[in-house]
């Protein structure tokens, strides 16, 4: 028995019959998306865990508790709440389960929760990262620091394009963190396949890759692994389009001094006006894409 921790039956009996599951953040719902597409989308992210072969864990606070595998009204609820919900990341989730009330976990959170849970493999959109400007700002996602020490691999179509992507690479090796590429060479960049930064290395299927995490954890390696599966061809965005609507949204965030934990989700909502929805479209696209390489690997770590 975890302290705080609460596991849903589907997911506590999943676990103790070791049966394949996958982990999925809950700031997504809350702060990634508007309702109603954000409680469809975490619906049909489900769906597509359970269609490959695995058990969906959302991951969030609920009443001060830490819970793996929500309820369609906890899900709904969620949503519906937006980013009135608190946004918790690793050095909230004390205050939060303290006080009682709900929170959104990040992916950092959504780590932490995952392995106290005996979940290995996190299904996400992107990663955070450094942020552009970093130098003068040093704002730095706590999702790094999280891969560095946290025995989870996370799926992913990247690191979010309003990042700076080769600091983001750079401190990722500095930690020690694995960057494998799911059939690709090429760092993806959230919404397009393409950024102009290599991966480690590239990988062909989710059978090699769960049998890389099961060798780096059995030989004491702490820390998690970053597997960047890049957006479909067919769902990508143009990259001169995404870093002109990227650079007008950053503008304007700085214009308003959007700090710390609103400047991601401004900068989604923002892109995703000036892209009229398009951007919304391959966010939704890529998380289903990455629950969907997640449960494949899961399956193989058994």
């Amino acid at each position: 028995m975890i302290p705080y921790l609460d596991l849903s039956p589907e997911v506590s009996s999943a676990l103790r019959s070791k049966q394949p599951v996958v982990a999925l953040e809950s700031t997504i719902i809350s702060h990634g998306m508007p309702y109603p597409r954000n409680v469809e989308t975490a619906w049909q992210v489900e769906e597509i865990v359970r269609k490959n072969g695995a058990i969906p864990a959302t991951i969030a606070i609920i009443n001060g508790r830490m819970k793996a595998g929500l309820n369609k009204q906890e899900i709904n609820n969620l949503g519906k709440l937006g980013t009135s919900v608190l946004k918790v990341s690793r050095r909230d989730l004390p205050v939060v389960i303290g006080q009682g009330k709900n929170g959104a976990t990040t992916v950092a959170a959504t780590m932490i929760i995952a392995d106290l849970a005996g979940i290995p493999v996190f299904a996400t959109g992107g990663i955070g990262g450094v942020h552009r400007g970093a130098a003068e700002t040093m704002d730095v996602s706590a999702d790094l620091q999280e891969l560095a020490r946290t025995n989870v691999a996370v799926v992913c179509a990247g690191a979010k394009s309003i990042l700076d992507l080769g600091l983001t690479l750079e401190y990722l090796e500095t930690q020690g963190v694995p960057v494998l590429g799911y059939q690709t060479e090429e760092f993806p960049a959230f919404f397009t396949r393409h950024s102009g930064f290599k991966v480690d290395q590239s990988i062909d299927s989710a059978e090699e890759l769960a049998n890389i995490l099961t060798i780096k954890w059995q030989l004491g390696l702490k820390g998690g692994v970053v597997i960047a599966n890049p957006i479909s061809t067919q769902f990508q965005l143009e990259y001169a389009p995404m870093e002109q609507a990227i650079q007008q949204a950053l503008e304007e965030a700085n214009g308003q001094n959007v700090k710390g934990k609103d400047i991601t989700p401004f900068l989604l909502a923002r892109i995703e006006q000036i892209t009229g929805g398009k951007s919304l479209d391959a966010n939704i696209e890529l998380v289903l894409s990455n629950a969907r390489l997640a449960a494949q690997i899961a399956s193989y770590l058994r």
